[in-house]
């Protein structure tokens, strides 16, 4: 049967209707068809190419799964030291093969525990590592050289890495035995995490002692994961996550370059680390476009290494596709992640808990987690075949076409010199916030479906919750911290202190080996940040909201409503004589701001004056520019678990100047047992993840014109 046959069998059963109906228009600009065949592969010669081969499209490994699985690691880190190493050593004993530590938020900006800025953070969204104290019992009993570590850290990447080889080398290891990767992608978090201390520029610095520092000292391990996973998360496309990811590559190679290393000197630790969705096809050809795309860009840097071509990665199933509401549901989207993360071809993985898009993972919903893996990796003969997927019409097809995709993305970056200037200009983060903007848009009119999100929603039933008790967490740090103090020689912390600052003012000066000097001293994490951030300065990146895109597509599909509401805003302005004015802030250390932005766009194109505040503002900020805006709603945007502390001390600091009237409301990560307490602190609404943002809008607006018929 020929092409010509289907098409006529294909069109009979659509009963006359186009064959372009069934053509799926992705958001990533790739037109997919219902079917493929021989000659959709004519041009693709990297498919005969062979697994550990230039230009490692079926994997960077000879052998790859069929001789070694991928290494499951668990992404984790909360409360004390103590509470995590016994996690850690629960899950090695359970299958799991190499640790991924992660840092309180507090940590990840370079404060102490003891900082007034992060009360309502510390232990919330990972570990707290003050000292290399809390380094040694973190890896306590844990043989950290034969475990590789991974460690996601970027701002505070100098005291980390220094806590991290005193710790070892205290417990008897030495920093030439250490294996494992630090994240040390500070990029990114200009674009979209934020977890940023200095700005763009001595930062890169950083990252460039980094790489030659491990080059020379700590030859098995990666000097930086190049990450696109954060970027995922923010809300980018695959080709956006793709491009952009090997663009920041680009950039870490140029600058370890500019110290004069050789690229066959550091390019085989480099790393990458990719976020892993719900379009299941799509994201296994990213991992075998990537693959072939890194492989070429190299090429113009001569390496005479195999190593240095080769795109190793790890993946990590996605945050943002977990859902609040029937979270049992997140189990099989979690499975089915992961299984395109390992028929991609990944080298290590971690799998997202069930109940994480409401708090912390409890040890039952890691474990399950876990175990998802280790099903993957031993119940289903996956494994013994080497990219599987391979030759498959439609997957070398869709590799190509993100191949292609994310070329002309990474050219649109070097035509603007290179991701540090593209970044400083904002291209990259304006792309992303309009992706997510686009999306939001199209779930809340269901072209997207999420299953007990916008079809086929259930009842839901409360799950149990791991709980962090912030407070008691602080104060034990808290203690540690005076006792380290109390005991070291302080003379000398203070003269390594001033030796490091000067170090940082001097360009050819390399500031890990004065860094490792101070951790080993008992110099705190936030004096090592402290000294450098007196040459650097603290960054604080200009805020900004996206207009037009959500209002534009929800009008297209829903102009009655969408004008009935704008209606709604005009008559309200009439009577009060402006517009209701929303105040988006997020509070604590908490940098993730793609809800808060995407907030912030819906809510001005229904007609709403909107303001956002800058990032990491105490509780007091906000409350302040809430009263100096005159706005009528504070909306607090929670990621990070500190809403318990953060959003009553909102809400005390209003009372405090007589602004009762502003409405707080808050959404985000919030568990439902929180509720009723933050209704008791004066909440007036809250917004979980999945709640269409038309209806939110909708439900304000409703809270005000009530308050305005309310006598006085």
């Amino acid at each position: 049967m020929s092409l010509k046959d289907w098409e006529k069998l294909a069109k009979s059963e659509l009963k006359g209707a186009s064959l372009e109906n069934l053509i799926w228009h992705t958001p990533e600009g790739i037109d997919i068809k219902p079917f493929y065949t021989l000659q959709d592969l004519e041009g693709i010669g990297e498919i005969s190419s062979l697994p550990g081969i230039f230009p490692y499209l079926r994997g960077p490994r000879a052998t790859m799964y069929a001789n070694k699985p991928w290494t499951l690691r668990q992404y984790a880190g909360f409360s004390t030291p103590e509470e995590s190493n016994k996690f850690y050593r629960e899950n090695l004993k359970a299958g799991q093969r190499g640790l991924s530590i992660a840092f309180d938020l507090p940590t990840h900006r370079g404060y102490d525990s003891d900082h007034p800025r992060v009360t309502g953070d510390v232990g919330k969204a990972g570990v707290a590592i003050d000292t290399v104290e809390d380094m040694k019992i973190l890896f306590e009993g844990i043989p950290i050289d034969q475990i590789s570590v991974s460690m996601t850290m970027n701002g505070a990447v100098i005291p980390i890495m220094a806590a991290f080889i005193v710790a070892a080398e205290e417990q008897g290891v030495k920093q030439e035995q250490l294996s494992g990767t630090i994240q040390n992608d500070i990029l990114k978090e200009f674009m979209v995490r934020n977890t940023y201390i200095y700005p763009p520029e001595p930062s890169m610095r950083l990252v460039a002692d980094v790489i030659e520092y491990t080059t020379h000292h700590m030859p098995k391990f990666n000097s930086i994961s190049i990450s696109g996973y954060h970027m995922h998360e923010a809300g980018a496309t695959a080709v956006q996550e793709l491009g952009f990811t090997l663009a920041d590559g680009l950039e870490y190679v140029r600058v370890a370059l500019a110290r004069g290393l050789k690229i066959d000197d550091f390019a085989p630790r480099l790393s990458f680390f990719f976020g892993i969705g719900m379009n299941f096809f799509m994201e296994i050809a990213k991992l075998r476009a990537a693959r072939i795309l890194w492989a070429e860009l190299m090429v113009p840097f001569s390496p005479k290494k195999a190593q240095s071509s080769m795109l190793r990665t790890h993946c990590q199933t996605s945050g943002i596709s977990l859902t609040a509401q029937d979270p049992f549901n997140n189990i099989i989207r979690t499975t089915l992640e992961a299984l395109a993360a390992v028929l991609g071809g990944t080298q290590s993985l971690h799998t997202n808990s069930y109940d994480e898009a409401i708090a912390l993972p409890t040890p039952k919903s890691a474990r399950v987690a876990r175990n998802t893996q280790l099903i993957l990796a031993h119940e289903t003969g996956i494994p013994h075949v080497i990219d599987p997927l391979g030759g498959s019409y439609y997957v070398e097809a869709l590799t190509r076409s993100l191949k292609e995709h994310a070329r002309h993305l990474i050219e649109e970056v070097e035509s603007l010199g290179g991701m540090t200037k593209a970044i400083s200009e904002g291209m990259p983060k304006l792309r992303i916030e309009e992706s997510a903007a686009k999306r939001q848009a199209s779930l809340d009119l269901g072209e997207e479906t999420i299953i007990g999100i916008n079809k086929y929603v259930g009842e839901e039933e409360p799950i149990d919750i791991l709980d962090i008790d912030a407070t008691w967490v602080r104060e034990r740090q808290i203690m540690r911290l005076h006792d380290i103090k109390k005991e070291r020689d302080s003379g000398r912390v203070n003269q390594l202190l001033d030796s490091l600052t000067q170090a940082a003012s001097e360009k050819g000066t390399n500031v890990m080996p004065l860094a490792i000097e101070a951790m080993r001293a008992r110099a705190t994490l936030g004096e090592v940040s402290t000294a450098l951030e007196k040459v650097f300065t603290r960054y604080q990146a200009p805020t900004h909201t996206l207009q037009g895109i959500y209002g534009a597509l929800y009008g297209a599909k829903r102009k009655d409503e969408l004008e009935a509401l704008r209606k709604r805003v005009n008559d309200f302005a009439k009577r009060e004589g402006r517009r209701p004015r929303l105040m988006v802030a997020k509070l604590g250390q908490d940098g993730h701001d793609r809800g808060a932005k995407v907030i912030a766009t819906a809510f001005a194109d229904l007609g709403f004056d909107v303001d956002i505040g800058p990032l990491f503002q105490t509780p007091q900020e906000a409350a302040k520019q809430a009263i100096e805006n005159d706005v009528h709603i504070l909306g607090l945007s929670s990621q990070a678990a500190g809403h318990r502390v953060l959003v009553p001390q909102v809400i005390s600091a209003l009372k405090k100047e007589g602004a009762e009237n502003i409405l707080v409301i808050c959404g985000g990560v919030i568990p439902p047992q929180d509720y009723n307490k933050l209704y008791e602190e004066g909440v007036a609404a809250i917004f979980g993840p999945g709640t269409p943002l038309f209806d939110a809008a909708d439900k304000v607006l409703t809270l005000l014109e009530r308050r305005a018929e309310m006598p006085a």
